[in-house]
């Protein structure tokens, strides 16, 4: 099974669209650090329910060495930070799930394979697990997820939409 790491907001953005369900669909099982499911369940929402109930098939896994987020701290979140960390520790990730810019450009430095929550939605097309990346958008836009006009398009064009 592929070890893939998912920061907070592909999960957040996922829960509030009610599509939490295609991390499954695609990859079986997801790992999340500690302080993503701390700051995902730190409100009683939809989005911490969710999480939640899916603890079957949704890791959570703690940093052992608390001593490398040190590394990291200038220019990411604590979620991105213990991200990166397990990403890097064994068994090492074979994907990372994360939508800052800062952290895709951190992870792609240290060598790891890196997807947004927008390529996430193209997976699940692509396998069946939704039909329609636009209103998959839609539903993510209408609680508050800002993807911009360039990403929606080229996301369509790439779902062939």
């Amino acid at each position: 099974m592929r070890r893939v790491i998912v920061n907070s907001t592909p999960l957040i953005a996922l829960c509030n669209a009610g599509l939490l369900g295609v991390f499954k669909d695609i990859y079986g099982q997801i790992t999340i650090p500690q302080a993503v499911y701390a700051e995902v369940t730190a409100k009683p929402d939809s989005a911490c329910m969710q999480i939640k109930d899916n603890l079957d098939w949704i890791q959570v896994e703690a940093i052992a060495d608390t001593a490398d987020r040190k590394m990291y701290k200038a220019k990411l979140h604590a979620g991105e930070v213990d991200v990166m960390i397990l990403a890097q520790s064994e068994p090492k990730a074979d994907l990372v799930v994360i939508d800052d810019n800062a952290a895709k450009k951190t992870a792609k430095y240290l060598g790891l394979t890196v997807t947004g929550t927008i390529g996430v939605l193209l997976k699940a097309k692509k396998i069946g697990s939704i039909c329609s990346v636009k209103e998959a958008i839609s539903k993510m836009q209408s609680n508050g997820f800002y993807i911009s006009e360039n990403i929606i398009e080229l996301a369509l064009k790439q779902a062939g939409e």
